[in-house]
């Protein structure tokens, strides 16, 4: 009897060492990857006279955004560096001109020190107008430098009362600057020109608009949004311009670009390959303005004298925020086995997306494009999500513990049933 609790006692322990065995490599790995940048987050808050209106849960707009902004303050995570805007919070005349230059910066981004930011919360009271397209370009440039995830979490209880800059058309500028920046809206009313142009907003940069009715839902949404920002990891385009031809396009090496390309245009780049090895491409369009129900991307690989290699396309209809395709390429070793002079692919990324004549064509559609150069014949998990990791490591660490573990936790049961036996 004590033998076999022995055994079982062992069987545990050796348990654990297979387990802390196959995951502590994955560890290893974790402690050798570099620091992150801490991520950076600014609430842009609506001052404006309306938010006197007394609706959410019996309290004024204005005291729930606070009473939710020293929650959020409270809960800041510790890598996070925080900022707070303004607007309509200063002017409380008439003057249209004046009104509309209406933003500040209340708090500035960095380390929270939650008393003075909770004492500069608690000064505003609701003033003036509601320039959100000013702010919006305020807040990317309190957030500008370095190379960590940036979020901007818009509060507001209506649309932009002051119309230049339109804050749609401020929203596609940023996203056309390649920075890492995302913008999140939270709307406090459920008018539809608000919540039209708080998802114009949102969608222009691939963050979220929720509209908020409750004091708790208004607090809940802006710490997953802080939080969101600390969990997000940064990969950050390279910015490049695609050619009309691929004689004068540019050369790209392995990694993930971002451009920008108008209705029905096509754009060419170029990546030079050896034999041996395979080029493996992707393209992702995203529509962040209204769009016709029917659309189209493409990725082609041709050579430079225009013979095509290989193709990628994916097609679609209804509303979209992105659509993708890849394609790859293996370039076979010739007979001089010492040639490894690399081969020129041109690649041409073209898109059928069409949009109503009330719509800006200018800038153009956001492309994202990622280029991998593996040796021939590597699994396709090698570049899983081009550029987000090797997928088949972790899998097989998983499979390889999951059967380990299989195997002792029978063993395990058998050893229970003999010893319920044996009593």
């Amino acid at each position: 009897m004590i033998i076999k609790k022995r055994l079982a006692t062992g069987a545990f322990g050796l348990l654990a060492a297979v387990v802390c065995g196959v995951l502590s490599p994955a560890a290893a790995v974790a402690d050798d990857e570099p620091a992150r940048e801490s991520p950076k987050v600014e609430l842009v808050l609506d001052v404006s006279g309306s938010m006197r209106a007394r609706d959410v849960d019996g309290m004024s707009r204005m005291a729930a955004a606070k009473q939710a902004f020293n929650e959020v303050i409270d809960a800041v995570p510790d890598e996070v560096r925080l900022g707070i805007r303004t607007l309509g919070a200063t002017y409380p005349g008439q003057d249209r001109k004046t009104g509309c230059l209406d933003s500040k910066q209340l708090y500035p981004v960095g380390r929270v020190d939650r008393t003075e930011a909770k004492t500069a919360v608690a000064t505003l009271r609701p003033t003036g107008w509601t320039p959100i397209g000013l702010a919006l370009r305020g807040a990317s440039k309190d957030l500008a430098g370095g190379d960590a995830t940036r979020r901007i979490v818009l509060i507001t209880d209506g649309e932009d009362s002051c119309g230049q800059p339109d804050p749609c058309d401020v929203a596609r500028e940023l996203a056309a600057q390649g920075t890492h920046l995302v913008v999140d809206t939270l709307g406090l009313t459920l008018d539809s020109k608000v919540r039209d142009q708080l998802s114009c907003i949102a969608e222009a940069t691939g963050g979220t608009y929720t509209a908020v009715q409750h004091t708790d839902q208004l607090s809940t949404r802006i710490k997953q949004l802080v939080r969101r920002a600390a969990d997000t990891p940064v990969q950050t385009p390279t910015a490049v311009a695609g050619a009309e031809a691929c004689a004068q396009a540019p050369v790209l090496g392995a990694g993930l670009y971002n451009d920008r390309e108008g209705f029905g245009e096509h754009r060419w780049y170029r990546v030079k390959v050896a034999p041996g090895q395979e080029l493996r491409a992707s393209a992702t369009v995203g529509a962040d303005r209204a769009v016709d129900p029917d659309y189209g991307v493409m990725v082609r690989a041709v050579t430079e004298r225009g013979r095509e290699l290989v193709r990628g396309s994916e097609a679609g209809s209804g509303r979209t925020d992105v659509l993708s395709t890849g394609l790859r390429y293996p370039v076979a070793e010739g007979r001089d086995v010492e040639d490894s002079t690399p081969r020129t692919i041109c690649l041409e990324v073209s898109q059928s997306f069409s949009a109503p004549a009330s719509v800006k064509r200018t800038p153009g559609l956001p492309v994202e494009l990622a280029v991998n150069i593996v040796d021939a014949g590597d699994p396709p998990g090698d570049v899983a999500a081009f550029g987000l990791g090797r997928g088949w490591v972790l899998l097989a660490v998983l499979t390889v513990t999951g059967l380990l573990v299989g195997l002792v936790w029978g063993w395990l049961a058998r050893i229970r049933v003999t010893v319920w036996r044996t009593n």
